[in-house]
């Protein structure tokens, strides 16, 4: 799993800070939203992603043991991070973990 460099940007920058190869791929537009976004519950269920690759929602919340619609508003706030992948096929969703391991860059 490729690792992901995290940054955070206030919404009204213009440039994104950075040098060379630590430019972040993620960038957050707070630390309190990067923490949410990157909680402990969430890592884990990105891992979990990763190591079961379930194919539905439903058998993701069973794994989990939490509710679909809780899972689905997590995973669309992580895709929208680029983060994950969520894959629709008829009336099923297949979440794809795209990074698991992350770097924050500072300023």
């Amino acid at each position: 799993m490729k690792r992901c460099l995290v940054g955070i940007r206030r919404p009204d920058a213009t440039e994104p800070p950075g040098n060379g190869k630590q430019v972040p791929t993620v960038w957050f537009p707070s630390m309190a939203t990067m923490a949410a976004v990157l909680s402990e519950d969430n890592r884990a269920l990105l891992r979990l992603i990763r190591q079961a690759k379930p194919k539905t929602m439903t058998e993701l919340a069973a794994l989990s043991g939490r509710q679909v619609p809780n899972l689905s508003r997590t995973l669309r706030t992580m895709e929208s991070y680029g983060l994950v992948v969520l894959t629709r096929h008829a009336r099923q969703t297949r979440p794809t973990v795209l990074a698991t391991e992350f770097l924050v860059v500072l300023d």
